[in-house]
């Protein structure tokens, strides 16, 4: 059935809730008005804004005021689904292009092959684990499983070893450690994991084959990691160069510079369809196209500062919130599938702890108790694993039971970071807070997550 944009109006007899666009607008209110209160609740916690987020979104949805039928029915009935799903996915489309433009590698290349090594050891154990976790879902939640078990263990294994950076640097900017060497260090592992983690999912995509039976020829996987090759040469080899001399041409006091942010902001949301057309997900082309984003004359900067304040404030909040509308935690029943909880939130943080705090310790001499603090760090998803967790739910590969249990890992995980991190790394901070190269946070606003 064909929805209208707009209503008549109430005096024609008609209500407005029954049309797109008034519909829309109460949704996208609710949504801020509930999360936004939940962080003024939260903030002398020091938990970060996407805990807010996505619990608003759960109170929202299913798993509490969502049970009550005329508020589903009226506020967020099935029918409003689509629209609310398109706009807070544009959302993350261009926050994830805003991530690549903020990933800045002049960071990793100061503090070295540490990093690198750092974020390995967090990776490979719990990338391992999932392996083992597969068979184990299969027991305790004996539902049939569209996905093949090397799709769902390549999606599993990116949402366990994942880091979602931009909570990082905003646990670290609350905590002030982002300009001492810890700072530096953890955000430049971060940094390694999240090209990492997107290159994972790059390759999740793949091999999954939506979830479902493959449609195209059997080497369909091989043609679409191929294709998303030749996309990231492209982009780096063919549009960098032309950036930058975009960037040099324009420069920083440039009159055009809406006419530059319009075009790179079309040219993120092209990449992105170029890359579903690939059969890899939109955000991999948005995120691509932002970090193959020229540095020079504070070009990709400058983009970041006028897109950033939309996306942070509205769109971004409605993304997470969608997801708490689509997690419903009554999925999650019985002793199994509540162990199977306890042992996700287990082995994503104790995994990602135990290796970065062998090679930090044996590998780079950092000190015990700093070690451990930046294995916590590392631990911390938020973001990136929901992000991860939807584009699987919305592939088919996890089922609904499987994504409630790692929405409540990735809450959990990003809300023991910072009181872990406290009590393991004193540092007082100063009045200034430093910026960091790559990932400059200035004030409130400037932590999405």
């Amino acid at each position: 059935m064909a929805v209208k944009m707009a209503s008549d109006g109430m005096w024609q007899g008609e209500n407005p809730l029954d049309f797109a666009l008034p519909l829309l607008a109460v949704q996208i209110a609710v949504v801020l008005v509930v999360t936004q209160g939940l962080a003024f609740a939260f903030k002398p916690l020091r938990q970060p804004r996407v805990i807010a987020e996505i619990l608003g979104g759960i109170l929202l949805g299913p798993s509490a005021l969502g049970r009550w039928g005329p508020f589903r029915r009226t506020i967020f009935p099935e029918w409003s689904t689509p629209a609310l799903d398109t706009v807070s996915g544009l959302g993350l489309l261009l926050f994830l292009f805003l991530v690549g433009l903020e990933l800045d590698f002049r960071a990793v290349r100061r503090v070295g092959p540490r990093s690198v090594a750092i974020a390995a050891a967090g990776i490979v154990p719990p990338l391992l684990a999932a392996a083992g976790i597969v068979p184990l879902l299969d027991l305790a939640i004996p539902a049939p499983r569209q996905a093949s078990y090397l799709s769902l263990c390549v999606f599993l294994g990116a949402a366990l070893s994942v880091t979602a950076l931009p909570v990082l640097a905003c646990i670290l900017k609350e905590l002030g450690l982002l300009g001492v060497p810890f700072g530096e260090t953890a955000m430049a592992a971060a940094a390694v994991n999240d090209v990492f983690a997107w290159t994972l999912l790059a390759l999740a995509l793949a091999v999954s084959g939506g979830g479902r039976e493959p449609k195209g020829p059997p080497l369909a996987p091989v043609y679409i990691l191929s294709s998303g090759a030749v996309f990231v040469a492209f982009t780096f080899f063919a549009l960098r160069p032309l950036m930058a001399r975009l960037a040099r041409r324009t420069g920083p006091c440039s009159s055009d510079s809406n006419l530059t942010c319009s075009c790179a902001v079309a040219c993120a949301l092209l990449a992105g369809a170029v890359t579903d057309a690939i059969g890899v997900h939109p955000v991999f082309g948005a995120f691509v196209f932002g970090l193959a984003m020229p540095r020079e004359e504070g070009f990709a900067e400058r983009i970041g500062e006028k897109v950033a304040p939309l996306v942070s404030g509205l769109m971004l909040p409605l993304y997470f919130a969608t997801s708490g509308l689509h997690t419903n935690v009554d999925n999650v029943q019985g002793v199994a599938a509540w162990g199977m909880v306890a042992l996700v939130v287990a082995v994503a943080v104790v995994g990602k702890f135990a290796g970065t705090f062998a090679v930090a310790v044996a590998g780079t001499g950092m000190a015990r108790r700093e070690a451990a603090a930046l294995g916590v760090a590392m631990s911390a998803k938020g973001l990136v694993e929901l992000i991860v967790l939807n584009i699987g739910k919305e592939k088919k590969v996890l089922d609904d039971t499987t994504f409630a249990i790692f929405v409540i890992m990735a809450l959990t995980t990003t809300v023991i970071a910072t009181p872990l991190m406290t009590a393991l790394y004193r540092h007082q901070s100063t009045a200034t807070t430093p910026e960091v190269d790559g990932m400059e946070l200035k004030g409130g606003d400037a932590c999405p997550a």
